[in-house]
């Protein structure tokens, strides 16, 4: 008796199992074209975003070498078109916003205006982290020191202490320059009493209260970090 044949309409579970695990050669067909389609569609966001990201924007810029304590003026600024890819946080985008405000370090030629770069109430809070922090304006007795001193250091305040001869006592901790002295023959941070010239640090506000009463009748003095 031969066997009963078997409905090629009506394939067993093993038929299903072992068609689905080796595809014919449409599906493969269609499979790669799929991903092939797939891939040219992710291909073309990323072009895009990057794209964007690198689209040219207005900023400000330096026009010229600019010393610290300059009050800026608006022939010392200028307009660039940077990639937006290389635009630093807090750049300035219009002239107006550095017109009158002090230059808190030195800044070359071309080089991006950011709001750090700049002397503004923000300014304190912004190097130290501290929302109460405050600006005070120091004169050290070392002008050797005073000369050494540039915009981000770190310095502790100190001045002698009364306790024993060739004691101290710490002001400040941790305060940044945020200007350090410029010449007098820059015109700016003059010469005040004994000649000195002063830097200015931002500190805590307690610390900075403390270290301009001192500064009245005291010798400063710094130690860097």
């Amino acid at each position: 008796m031969q066997p009963f044949p078997r409905d090629r309409l009506a394939p067993r579970t093993v038929d299903r199992v072992r068609h689905v695990l080796r595809p014919g050669w449409a599906r493969s067909v269609l499979v790669r074209r799929t991903a092939s389609v797939m891939l040219v569609f992710v291909a073309v966001a990323v072009t895009v975003a990057g794209h964007r990201s690198e689209q040219s924007r207005a900023i400000v810029v330096a026009a010229h070498d600019l010393m610290p304590g300059r009050a800026v003026v608006a022939t010392d600024l200028a307009i660039r078109e940077i990639p937006g890819g290389l635009i630093p946080a807090g750049a300035l985008r219009l002239t107006a916003d550095g017109v009158g405000r002090t230059v808190a370090g030195r800044v070359r030629a071309g080089e991006v205006i950011t709001d750090t770069r700049l002397l503004s109430a923000r300014l304190p809070a912004q190097l130290t982290g501290r929302p109460d922090a405050r600006l005070v304006p120091v004169r050290l007795s070392d002008e050797t020191v005073t000369s050494l001193l540039r915009e981000g250091d770190v310095v502790d305040v100190l001045t002698a202490g009364d306790e024993q001869p060739g004691s101290t006592s710490v002001l400040a901790r941790g305060a940044v320059v945020a200007l350090s002295s410029v010449s007098p023959d820059n015109g700016v941070l003059a010469s005040g009493r004994s000649g000195a010239r002063p830097v200015l640090l931002a500190m805590a506000e307690s610390a900075a209260h403390r270290v301009a009463a001192a500064g009245l009748d005291a010798s400063l003095a710094v130690v860097v970090h």
